[in-house]
């Protein structure tokens, strides 16, 4: 593993490592790194100015396991974007020696001593009662593990390997439940990105809460081998992997979730070893990949050939997301989250040929041999994958249970993820465990605009936009304020009284009739980033007492 001196940080140009946080920080902000990508950055800052050997770095960054060349290469790309390299020699922080390695090149500071507070850029008017920012993808993942899940399911885990022949396969594992779970993405997966965005985390630790998960990495994708393209997996070839995977954890009888293509694979698996297969989940998944007359909801095969030309001309930005998560094709965080999986997880190339390798798919013969308990969910408006396809996979296995649930978005882990997560739970343990909210000390701010359509659209989005700035300049978290609910929470109550005076004020010059009141109080954290309890009632009534231009506050923020 890679030394890590528990109090030192290196500084270098507008970037600090801290190795005490594990984080990257640029001007105080975050930078997104997987692991295994800030491990390579740390092994090459502590050399700085020498030539590490990419047997060196292959050694430190993966001291116990056999990787292909390619991973390192993939972790050296991610840096130089993280870094911000823009292409010319005198800014490069990474420098490539022939037929040697790598050398970091820029002049790096040692630092010792210092704590995390100190490594955060501030406002000065509010250093008073800063704390560190948590905005970024990786801040975020840990902020809500820390609040909803016990110890031992916050930490990310270890990628390990399996050999499925010649090839290796990587899979992580966590939680300690009774019951083994085989968690198999489809299309494209990368298991240290899945941990990136904080949805997908979340969704995935909550499977963990009642269950030892197991995640794999197909073979030809994310940190698994790469193969020749002309030697892409079959679906076959992919339950051999999963086998293995299984062998390697000691696994004697799992159940297998699949999400869309790996629903598919995973039926396989479970009409193939049913002495193995505790129980089988299918989330948005298909039978038949291409239209057919007795199969008339997949694609054609013209709208699939237009796919591949989108792919071969679009892939390294958020390809397909449109179909995949309709509700997060205008947050920008995740667009850009996706498209760096997505470019993470397969080559274009390979993801061409994967992609027309599934198009391929047909299980239809072999889903009515499916002897284990099946559980099949579908949400009604999933863009990617029609319901028809869901009821129709269901209505094949011999007593399968199909549940359709709400929703527009086809990856799991997008919209309303604890209904599937609860469904699973319930088919494989019998019972739901709802998360107990937690309470927390916090200021509410709650805001109410006149949204006349006079005012334009123009300029309410413009409002909009700024609501937004304001709120993560004075170091709030926005929340969902349906129903009028708050709008922000903040840990302390001067920054979230600035924040409303600097709306106020704003709204005042774009003519816009705007009402704010602040309230601090107990507060239960739910799902989906809302509070509850008796602190937002009290909130709201005194945004009410509010005239327009003014802001309010309780005696508690007084």
């Amino acid at each position: 593993m890679v030394s890590r001196q528990p109090k030192r940080a290196y500084l270098f140009g507008d970037l600090l490592l801290d190795l005490r946080e594990g984080l990257l920080l640029r001007n105080g902000q975050p930078v997104p790194l997987t692991p295994k990508a800030l491990e390579t950055l740390v092994v090459l800052v502590e050399n700085s100015g020498h030539v590490c050997s990419k047997e060196e770095l292959m050694k430190r960054v993966w001291p116990d396991s056999f990787v292909e060349d390619n991973n390192l290469s993939q972790n050296i790309s991610q840096l130089r974007k993280a870094l911000g390299e823009a292409g010319d020699s005198a800014s490069q922080y990474i420098e490539t020696v022939p037929r040697r390695g790598y050398r970091f090149k820029v002049p790096v500071t040692v630092k010792e001593g210092l704590s995390r507070e100190s490594l955060v850029s501030r406002e000065p008017s509010i250093a008073d009662e800063d704390t560190y920012p948590r905005g970024d993808l990786v801040a975020e993942t840990i902020r809500r593990a820390e609040r909803a899940f016990p110890k031992e399911l916050t930490t990310v885990p270890e990628t390990r390997y399996a050999h499925s022949g010649d090839v290796n396969i990587a899979y992580q594992v966590l939680g300690n439940g009774p019951l083994d779970l085989v968690f198999v993405m489809g299309w494209i997966s990368h298991l240290e990105y899945f941990w990136l965005e904080p949805d997908f985390a979340y969704f995935l630790r909550r499977l963990a809460s009642f269950s030892r998960l197991i995640l794999i990495d197909k073979r030809g994708t994310g940190l698994s081998d790469r193969v020749p393209l002309h030697q892409l997996p079959t679906l076959e070839q992919r339950m051999d992997d999963v086998r293995a995977v299984l062998e390697a954890v000691g696994s004697k009888r799992a159940a297998l979730c699949g999400v869309s293509e790996g629903g598919p694979m995973s039926a396989l698996f479970a009409a193939t070893y049913p002495e193995r297969t505790a129980a089988l989940i299918m989330i948005g998944t298909y039978a038949k990949r291409v239209w057919a007359p007795d199969y008339p909801w997949a694609p054609t095969t013209e709208e699939r050939a237009h796919f591949f030309e989108e792919i071969e001309q679009h892939w390294g930005g958020p390809v397909g997301l449109e179909e995949r998560a309709p509700s997060k094709i205008d947050d920008q965080q995740f667009r850009d989250w996706w498209a760096t999986y997505l470019r993470m997880g397969a080559s274009p190339g390979a993801v061409v040929a994967l992609t027309r390798m599934n198009a391929e798919v047909d299980v239809r013969h072999v889903l009515p041999s499916i002897r284990v308990p099946v559980l099949v969910i579908h949400r009604a408006g999933d863009r990617c994958l029609k319901v028809e396809e869901g009821r129709y996979v269901a209505s094949l296995i011999p007593g399968a249970k199909y549940v359709e649930l709400p929703g527009d978005d086809h990856l799991p882990f997008v919209g309303d993820k604890d209904a599937i997560v609860d469904e699973i739970e319930e088919f494989l343990t019998g019972a739901r465990h709802t998360l107990v909210p937690e309470r927390v000390l916090a200021t509410l701010l709650f805001v109410q605009f006149d949204g006349r359509k006079t005012h334009g659209d123009d300029l309410l989005k413009r409002f909009q936009a700024h609501i937004k700035k304001e709120i993560s300049w004075f170091r709030g978290r926005e929340i969902d304020g349906a129903n009028e609910g708050p709008l922000a929470t903040f840990d302390g109550p001067a920054r979230a009284i600035r924040c409303a005076c600097a709306i106020t004020e704003y709204a005042t010059r774009l003519g816009i009739e705007v009402r704010a009141g602040l309230h601090t109080g107990e507060c239960d954290l739910l799902q989906e980033d809302r509070v509850g309890g008796v602190t937002v009632e009290i909130g709201r009534r005194v945004r009410d007492h509010a005239a327009v231009r003014e802001v309010w506050v309780s005696h508690t923020v007084k």
